[in-house]
C-alpha cells in the first residue's frame, strides 16, 4: 500500500469537479494490491489469476514486466458513498431515498501494443434504500482516475462511468458490480509506475455540470400551409 502525499491540495486545485465533494482531502480505505477473495465471481472471473498484472490472453496485449507492479485502487474518502434525499434542502434520516457505499475493489493491468498500460478496475457496490426510497432505476456516477503521486502530483488519465442500478420490487439492499476499462496511458519511464494510484470515487458533480452544458433542444419550425 503506498503512501498518499499531497493529492488532496492537487485536486482541490486543479481537479474541482471530482475534489467537490471532498472536505478532508484523500485516504486509504479500500486499498486493493491485489484481486481480493471478497470480490464477487461476476467481477473477480473477468480478471487475471490474482496478482494484479493479467495474463498476456487478448491480441496485442502482453503481461507487465514481473518486476512491475499494477497500481494499487484506492477508494476517496469523503466520495466513498453516494446518497440522494427526498428534500435536498434539508437532508435527514427520514427523507432519504437512497445511499449507494463502495465496497471491494480490483485491477488488472496489462501492456498494449508494447508501450501501453491498459488497467480494467472492478468494483462491488450496494444501495441500500431509506423511507423515501423505491424499487427503479438509480444514476450511479463514478469516477475512475490514475494519478502519480509526489512533489507534484499529476493526473494521468480520468473517466467518468454512470452505472445504471436497477432495484427490484420488494428489495431495500441490493449488490451490484462494475467493471471499467479504457483507463489506457504510456507506461512511464523507470519505476515511475510505482507511484501511480488509480482512485474511484463518486462524482454526481460531473454529471450537474454535463446537464448544465447541454444545449436546449430546438423547437421544430412549423411548416407553412
Amino acid at each position: 500500500m503506498r503512501r498518499v502525499v499531497g493529492v488532496a491540495e492537487y485536486h482541490l486545485r486543479h481537479y474541482g469537479v471530482f475534489a467537490g465533494v471532498v472536505l478532508a482531502g484523500f485516504g486509504l480505505a479500500g486499498c486493493s494490491s491485489s484481486l481480493l477473495p471478497s470480490m464477487p465471481s461476476s467481477v473477480s472471473s473477468m480478471f487475471g489469476s490474482g496478482t494484479g498484472n493479467a495474463n498476456a490472453s487478448t491480441t496485442g496485449m502482453a503481461a507487465l514486466p514481473p518486476d512491475v507492479e499494477c497500481p494499487d485502487v484506492t477508494v476517496r474518502q469523503g466520495a466513498s458513498t453516494l446518497t440522494s434525499s427526498a428534500d435536498p434542502a434539508e437532508p435527514s434520516a427520514t427523507n432519504l431515498r437512497y445511499q449507494v457505499t463502495i465496497g471491494t475493489t480490483a485491477r488488472e493491468c496489462r501492456l498494449q501494443d508494447g508501450n501501453m498500460v491498459a488497467i480494467k478496475v472492478g468494483m462491488e457496490g450496494r444501495v441500500i434504500l431509506g423511507p423515501e426510497g423505491s424499487a427503479g432505476n438509480i444514476d450511479v456516477p463514478l469516477r475512475f482516475a490514475v494519478v502519480q503521486e509526489g512533489i507534484d502530483p499529476k493526473v494521468i488519465v480520468t473517466k467518468l462511468d454512470r452505472v445504471a442500478v436497477t432495484v427490484p420490487p420488494d428489495s431495500t439492499n441490493l449488490l451490484f458490480t462494475h467493471v471499467t476499462e479504457g483507463l489506457l496511458f504510456p507506461m512511464p519511464k523507470g519505476n515511475a509506475l510505482d507511484s501511480y494510484i488509480v482512485y474511484i470515487g463518486f462524482d454526481p458533480l460531473s454529471v450537474q455540470e454535463q446537464q448544465k452544458k447541454k444545449p436546449a433542444p430546438k423547437a421544430a419550425r412549423k411548416r407553412k400551409p
